[in-house]
């Protein structure tokens, strides 16, 4: 095991169930390399949560919770962990990748503004940072870059939601709870714009494939439905790949944050 004064240093912005997970997966020493040093949520009740939680596994722990995401980053962690929402990505990623702090994302919708992917992706290369964009409730990231490198492809997103995961949406209606019903069909970034915390993992297959503006996206609202089911079809000349991920909760999100975090550190690479 590393030492202590060895570990890198993370914070985790966005306090909610993901970050419970990852913080349990962090005292059950699935992260041994790294020391979580800080937390920050617009709730300073579940920051201090997190920090609780870290700090009664070990007395030598000293997670803090912070009361800005400027004292998150006067710390200068090694990453930053985001849990939060495309929105919170976009008020801190700049500043962080200044201040030398690599990202860790589940908010890959704001990468749908391509003004902004280009601004970050400067800013990582000037500062030798970089930001991670964690595969969340889907798969087969890997498959889409590999096909979309080969030459012209074309690319789709369809997933099943319960009309209950709309209802904070314009485009829910009580019928939903009643009738099977297709509710958006466009691309990427049409879809983000509506759905801005919904189908972050649309902009995800769309980045490692055609782009958002190119991703065809379709959203169907099932009644009793529980869950997520999503499904990534990309063709080329040569291939044809579809990758299916059915998902009953959103912890497969927070799971992948960790295997990417244990990918990071890891002389083998999945």
């Amino acid at each position: 095991m590393l030492d202590h004064m060895e570990k890198k240093t993370l914070a985790i912005i966005g306090c909610g169930k993901l970050a419970t997970l990852i913080a349990d997966a962090y005292n059950a020493n699935l992260l041994p390399e790294y020391e979580l040093v800080a937390a920050y949520s617009r709730s300073m009740e579940k920051a201090q949560h997190i920090a609780d939680k870290v700090n009664a596994k070990d007395s030598r722990s000293s997670c803090v919770p912070c009361a800005s995401i400027q004292e998150v980053l006067m710390m200068k962690p090694n990453y930053i962990i985001e849990t939060a929402s495309p929105n919170a990505l976009k008020e801190f990623a700049l500043d962080a990748l200044k201040n030398g702090s690599s990202i860790v994302t589940l908010s890959m919708g704001a990468f749908a503004d391509q003004i902004f992917y280009e601004e970050v992706a400067k800013t990582a290369k000037e500062h030798g940072t970089k930001v991670h964009i964690a595969s969340g409730a889907i798969g087969g990231l890997d498959v889409l870059r590999t096909v979309s490198l080969m030459g012209k492809c074309e690319a789709s997103f369809q997933t099943e939601k319960s009309p209950n995961s709309l209802r904070k949406y314009a485009l829910y209606q009580e019928s939903l709870q009643h009738e099977k019903k297709k509710v958006f069909e466009g691309n990427a970034i049409e879809a983000i714009s509506l759905f801005p915390t919904s189908v972050n993992v649309s902009v995800a297959a769309s980045i490692a494939s055609v782009g958002p503006e190119n991703m065809r996206v379709s959203i169907t609202s099932t009644p009793d439905f529980v869950g997520d089911n999503h499904r990534i079809e990309i063709k080329n000349e040569q291939v044809h790949a579809v990758v299916d991920v059915y998902s009953a909760t959103a912890q497969i999100a927070g799971w992948s944050i960790v295997n990417t975090l244990r990918n990071i550190v890891s002389p083998i690479v999945f």
